[in-house]
Parts: C-alpha cells; sequence; structure tokens
C-alpha cells in the first residue's frame, strides 16, 4: 500500500510543475517529438531532457527513439489508472 502512495505522489510532483502539466497536455493531444515540445517553451534543451526524464519516471509518459529523434506519447491506461486511485483515494465512503 505504501507503494501505491509513492506512485501517486510522484506523479502529482511531477504534474504540480505547470511546464510538466502543459506538456502532458500536449501529449493528450498527439504524439510529439522533442523538437516540437521544445518550440512551444523558451527553455534549453537540457532542460526539456530533464523534464521529460520526470515525466518518463512517473510512467504515464513513455518514448520511441528513431536515431537522434525522440517520439513522446502519453499512456492513457496509466492515466486512467492514476486518475481512478486518486478518486478512491479522495472519495472513499462517499456515495455516487
Amino acid at each position: 500500500m505504501e507503494e501505491k502512495y509513492q506512485q501517486m505522489a510522484k506523479v502529482l510532483k511531477a504534474l504540480s510543475d505547470p511546464k510538466r502539466l502543459r506538456i502532458a497536455g500536449m501529449l493528450s493531444q498527439q504524439e510529439l517529438g522533442a523538437s516540437r515540445i521544445l518550440e512551444s517553451f523558451s527553455i534549453s534543451q537540457p532542460t526539456l531532457s530533464h523534464d521529460m526524464h520526470v515525466l518518463l519516471d512517473t510512467g504515464l509518459v513513455t518514448e520511441q527513439r528513431f536515431g537522434k529523434n525522440v517520439i513522446y506519447r502519453l499512456e492513457r491506461s496509466e492515466v486512467n489508472a492514476f486518475l481512478e486511485a486518486l478518486e478512491q483515494l479522495l472519495c472513499a465512503g462517499q456515495e455516487a
């Protein structure tokens, strides 16, 4: 059970950064390459790499490499599992 809370906290912490939340929102619309994501922000490539690593570490985002190009995808099944777990945690005992 403690592991579940640790994972949920990791996701919440990752998404508490407005930039990473915006990236997740962008990826909810379509898969994107790193260069396309970078175009939407005034940040350096190493900063984007760090933010993507944080998102990848949550499992909400996955990557596929094609040589030097990286395509990122939002894993909807992971997002749905997180939302369900959060709802169970915060709405326990409430009638639907």
